[in-house]
């Protein structure tokens, strides 16, 4: 092959390097496991999300979130999420009321409005989610991204 042929390879080559890196930063392919996002998700889905910062997210969002070190000490997976990550909907962003009806846990922290750095997740399916109803905020940095494009799995 010609030089120019070589160097037509290589830059296709550190074209897709490029591409596929910068699509890493800022996007994250989630399969979900278990229950807790039902009807929304089912497990086997699979979710694309778009990593952003908290001051991103909005209530209603279906965010992917790091798991509280609590749930995940020990455990190799967590029932029904995957290794170390949540997948529930944003309730509650910085500065909304604190939904102290559905989450009293958050009672106990005196606050009338969702502080900075914090976010309140709840699961779809209440009964097999693990959310703030047990763990109570979410840290900011924690927030690994906002669900753009859920993938149905067929059955």
């Amino acid at each position: 092959m010609p030089l120019l042929g070589w160097l037509a390879v290589a830059g296709a080559l550190a074209s897709a390097a490029v591409g596929l890196i910068w699509a890493r930063r800022r996007l994250l392919l989630v399969s979900v496991v278990g229950r807790s996002m039902e009807p929304t998700l089912r497990a086997g889905d699979r979710v694309l999300a778009r990593r952003v910062p908290l001051a991103r997210v909005r209530a209603g969002d279906v965010v992917v979130v790091r798991a509280p070190a609590a749930m995940t000490a020990g455990r190799p997976g967590l029932p029904g999420e995957g290794p170390g990550l949540l997948i529930k909907r944003a309730h509650a962003v910085p500065g909304d009321p604190v939904p102290v009806q559905r989450v009293p846990l958050l009672r106990r922290q005196g606050e009338a409005v969702v502080p900075a750095d914090r976010l309140v997740v709840l699961g779809d399916n209440p009964p097999f989610s693990y959310d703030s109803r047990e763990c109570g905020y979410i840290p900011g940095g924690d927030v690994l991204g906002v669900v753009v494009r859920p993938r149905r799995i067929a059955r």
